[in-house]
């Protein structure tokens, strides 16, 4: 007999679904859609009474209109601008996260990422491997020890606390930007709180993104940011595409000002060939393929962490579905 409830997967997730069903499966049908774009599933969830979803698609207002039954949607991530959690509301649907599967993950490559630009670590290898008359460290000169140096986080929510306390580890002068946090956080993590983005900006040897995005945080840095930044800093954002001006990033590593760039996301994935950052990295003659890092939207990622998703997802549309309180809704 078929379960009284139907949960469905829009994308990123496909068969075997064993850990969603250990879950649901006594309460629900799950069915993972498999889709490559909106349209792909629009239609099909119509009669959905929990919907979880990724990264990689979005649900708009179009498709929150068709649904007749839903109690919840949940990005099973943390990030969720991509679905309209306002009109979600408005319509009586709640809309959640998954905001821990990947703390540590995320603040991990992120200092992995500072510390491969800080070090030259990643400079040494490029030049080394594209052959080079000088096998010495002065390829990467200067270089500054980190200690004393200031690392500037803009966010302080799971992922930026956690950047926070491993960059303080090693010995950096942390300082962030968070207008969010109430007063307080800096002295319970031990760091200093700059009131402003050009306060923080304008010290900062190292800025590491942490914030959602929002119209708030929309290119929060931006070529007048870079402009504030001390020469040589090292810029990161494993945070979402749209807090930073790829454009922005690009004249920074031509003028200077940011000695190393790494950038995990991007407003498009994959990004057009043509897209300037893009081709200024695969250039040797640009400054941009030596010292900047690109990764594929992948700081979040572990076998842990994406258990996690799962897990944590399966378990908010069981409570909903459940007739329980919900966890993490974000609308």
């Amino acid at each position: 007999m078929a379960n009284q409830f139907k949960v469905f997967i829009t994308d990123f997730i496909t068969e075997p679904l064993d850990v969603e069903r250990n879950i649901l499966g006594g309460v629900a049908d799950v069915v993972a859609l498999g889709a490559n774009s909106e349209a792909d599933f629009q239609d099909k969830l119509r009669h959905a009474d929990a919907i979880m979803m990724y990264h990689f698609l979005s649900i708009s207002r179009a498709t929150i209109e068709t649904l007749e039954r839903c109690k919840l949607i949940v990005r099973c991530g943390a990030g969720y601008d991509n679905v309209d959690y306002a009109f979600a509301r408005a319509r009586g649907i709640p809309v959640a996260n998954v905001p821990d599967y990947g703390t540590e993950d995320v603040a991990d490559t992120a200092i992995g990422l500072v510390l491969s630009l800080a070090r030259g670590t990643h400079l040494y290898n490029q030049l080394c491997q594209r052959g080079t008359d000088t096998w010495t460290y002065t390829l990467a000169s200067p270089l500054r020890r980190v200690r004393g140096r200031v690392f500037g986080v803009i966010g302080v929510g799971r992922i930026g606390t956690a950047t926070v306390l491993r960059a303080k580890a090693l010995g950096y002068d942390v300082v962030f930007f968070d207008p969010h946090v109430t007063d307080g956080r800096d002295k319970s993590l031990g760091v200093r709180r700059a009131e402003t983005i050009e306060e923080l900006l304008s010290q900062s040897n190292v800025v590491s993104c942490h914030c959602p995005l929002t119209p708030e945080t929309k290119y929060i840095i931006n070529t007048n940011s870079i402009e504030l930044m001390p020469r040589g800093s090292i810029l990161v954002n494993t945070a979402r595409g749209g807090v930073v001006d790829p454009l922005a990033v690009l004249k920074g590593l031509e003028s200077g000002i940011l000695a190393g760039a790494a950038i995990d996301v991007l407003e498009q994935e994959p990004p057009a060939a043509d897209q300037p950052l893009v081709s200024a990295w695969r250039d040797p003659k640009h400054p941009a393929h030596d010292r900047l890092i690109l990764t594929p939207h992948a700081a979040f990622y572990s076998e842990e962490g994406l258990l996690d998703m799962r897990i944590k997802g399966s378990q908010n549309c069981l409570r909903a579905l459940s007739g329980v309180p919900i966890r993490n809704v974000v609308n």
